[in-house]
């Protein structure tokens, strides 16, 4: 976390909401990437869009590693893996069906659902927040 600042929040929020922004105009959906990737799995409805948009963003990030790596876009690159491989993929699983229980994951509730000023985007943003600090606490992966 060496390379944070405000400036850099400040500019990959206004990035994530201008995405955000971009697709609900362009055409017409919400930016849950969880929906988003969920969506493409069978039966699967509409696919073009959706690969569209998590590709552009995985190079989208690639991109900005690259060229801005003087704001930190690159991120640190971590020592060590945090967590075994087999407590990770439980952690994993636990996030895709708490996002399933949500109907959504932060993407969707915490950056579209609260600028829709959704009351039930509210209700899950503080849910994951929550559990996450719990986590957090109770496992003592962050010092």
């Amino acid at each position: 976390m060496d390379s944070f600042t405000p400036v850099t929040a400040l500019i990959g929020g206004g990035m994530i909401g201008l995405a955000s922004a971009l697709l609900w105009i362009g055409n017409g959906r919400i930016a849950g990437i969880s929906g988003i990737f969920g969506q493409l799995l069978p039966p699967a409805k509409t696919v073009l869009w959706r690969l569209v948009f998590l590709v552009a963003m995985i190079v989208a990030a690639f991109v900005a590693a690259r060229l801005l790596p003087q704001i930190g876009a690159g991120g640190d690159v971590p020592a060590e893996m945090v967590g075994s491989p087999l407590w990770l993929a439980v952690a994993g699983l636990l996030v895709g069906l708490g996002t399933k229980i949500g109907s959504g994951c932060t993407s969707g509730h915490g950056v579209c659902g609260l600028a829709r000023l959704s009351f039930r985007s509210l209700v899950a943003v503080v849910i994951f927040f929550g559990t996450a600090i719990v986590t957090v606490s109770l496992t003592g992966v962050v010092s």
